[in-house]
């Protein structure tokens, strides 16, 4: 049971992290409200993972995930972008900024009933790619116009809901979209050197390092089961 419950308690953080970063937004505190979304990124590449090493899966899980992905990575980003960028357009703004998480849940709706999925590359954009992208998007608000975020947005709504064929990184060796986080990291490091006054979110300092040592297993896993690979190989080579 305990076992079970594991995966859940990662999935269930990540929403938890899509509620604070619509807190902060509303707050005024944009660069928090954008780093809780990549925590968000990096707790959801860790519940699926975790459930296969510990043979954990259950449909409550398949179902926390999706609600979860819809508040973080749908939500979340929608409101953060309605904030820096549309609020200015009043009403109009207001209506576009919720095509977001609209253009996601169906996004995810649609992957859930899809009994065909493909190991090799997802049906449009993922939310959780798309929702990562728009927040940092937002978080480079001060080095590009107002049209690229506009454009950036609208072209992730219809990314997410469009039939292309996108890679899904699985064969990278680092957890799913580690390597978008990793050079979000880059920024958050550089955010806290440049202001050592920054107040970041408490959870951050369990996140990170736990997301660390997370990578640093998966490698080490990776690497023994390619050990073992050659080995075997080589047995039969001599039989």
């Amino acid at each position: 049971m305990i076992r079970r419950g594991i995966p859940n308690l990662f999935t269930l953080s990540n929403l938890f992290c899509g509620f604070l970063s619509v807190v902060f937004s509303a707050n005024g505190d944009f660069r928090n409200a954008a780093l809780l979304v990549l925590i968000g990124m990096m707790l959801d590449s860790m519940d699926g993972r975790l459930a296969r090493m510990l043979n954990a899966h259950s449909e409550i899980g398949k179902e926390l995930d999706s609600l979860a992905d819809v508040v973080t990575f749908g939500v979340a980003p929608a409101i953060l972008a309605y904030y820096v960028s549309f609020s200015k357009y009043g009403l109009i703004g207001l209506i576009v900024a919720g095509l977001f998480p609209l253009f996601g849940a169906f996004r995810l709706a649609r992957f859930n009933v899809n009994t065909k999925s493909s190991i090799k590359y997802f049906t449009g954009v993922p939310i959780t790619a798309a929702g990562g992208i728009l927040t940092l998007v937002v978080m480079l608000t001060k080095w590009i116009p107002d049209i690229i975020i506009n454009i950036s947005f609208m072209a992730l709504c219809f990314l997410m809901v469009s039939k292309y064929k996108i890679p899904s990184l699985k064969s990278v060796p680092l957890p799913k979209y580690g390597t978008i986080i990793t050079a979000l990291l880059g920024y958050l490091i550089f955010i806290i050197f440049k202001n050592e006054r920054a107040q970041m979110p408490y959870f951050i300092y369990i996140a990170v390092p736990l997301y660390i040592v997370f990578i640093g297993y998966q490698l080490k896993r990776r690497s023994k089961k390619k050990a073992a690979l050659h080995e075997a190989e080589l047995n039969n080579k001599q039989d």
